[in-house]
């Protein structure tokens, strides 16, 4: 039986956010306030400098649980793979604090810490344009078939996972694949994992940064991504013989 979870650590990549930042870890702060153990919450900085670090800063003597910590990588998967290299806690949290609300993430941590052992993510259920909502269903059909998935939202956050699952510490992808990488790591290592449905209807950023040539490059990422970990399920296998 897994052990109950003594510390929670909140991964939040701030990317181009000085406008909203403030307001997002006041509220988190609020509710992670109410979790029956500590926890953590580290934001990571990342991509050109508009104001957001020096906001993180003030944040980091506002709050006793913020670190703020200025990276120099580029990409959504560097900057959560560099929280989860800095994380303390034992249950591990990260997600896109632009489409995430307080009352969402409480749930998620809450399901978490009563079900220690597996893996929690949100399954997004959102009012996006009809493309874009398009767009998402490819991807996801793809992953699907690609991985053998059951999940139905590959990108949803936040995700939660005890730290007991040892691959997802490693995981390397650099840009917005490491969704579909945390997920298929999952699978590969018979990870149990709960998919709870949650409502997003506002967005706090500018808008969405895909495009057509960064769908496309996404849909081609997950077939290299499915090749490269097929080569090192082969190859491990050789090794062990």
């Amino acid at each position: 039986m897994s052990e109950s979870a003594t510390q929670v650590s909140l991964v939040l990549p701030v990317y181009k956010q000085a406008g909203f930042v403030a307001a997002t870890v006041r509220s988190f702060e609020d509710v992670l306030g109410r979790l029956p153990i500590p926890h953590e919450t580290i934001l990571v900085v990342n991509g050109p400098d508009d104001g957001s670090l020096e906001i993180c800063r003030k944040l980091e003597l506002e709050f006793p649980a913020v670190r703020a910590l200025a990276h120099d990588g580029s990409g959504w998967g560097s900057a959560v793979r560099r929280g989860i290299r800095e994380a303390r806690g034992d249950l591990i949290c990260y997600t896109n604090s632009a489409r995430t609300s307080a009352g969402t993430l409480l749930m998620i941590l809450e399901y978490a810490i009563a079900l220690p052992g597996i893996v929690i993510k949100a399954n997004r259920k959102t009012r996006d344009s009809v493309w874009r909502h398009l767009g998402s269903l490819i991807f996801n059909l793809q992953c699907r078939a690609l991985f053998d998935l059951s999940n139905f939202d590959v990108n949803g956050t936040p995700k939660v996972f005890p730290r007991s699952c040892a691959r997802l510490l490693e995981l390397r992808r650099e840009d917005d694949l490491i969704d579909a990488e945390f997920l298929a790591t999952c699978r590969e290592q018979d990870y149990p994992i709960l998919e709870l449905p949650v409502v997003v209807t506002t967005r706090h950023a500018e808008g969405s940064t895909t495009n057509v040539t960064s769908a496309a490059r996404l849909y081609l990422g997950a077939i290299g991504l499915r090749n490269q970990m097929r080569r090192e399920t082969r190859l491990a296998r050789v090794k062990r013989r």
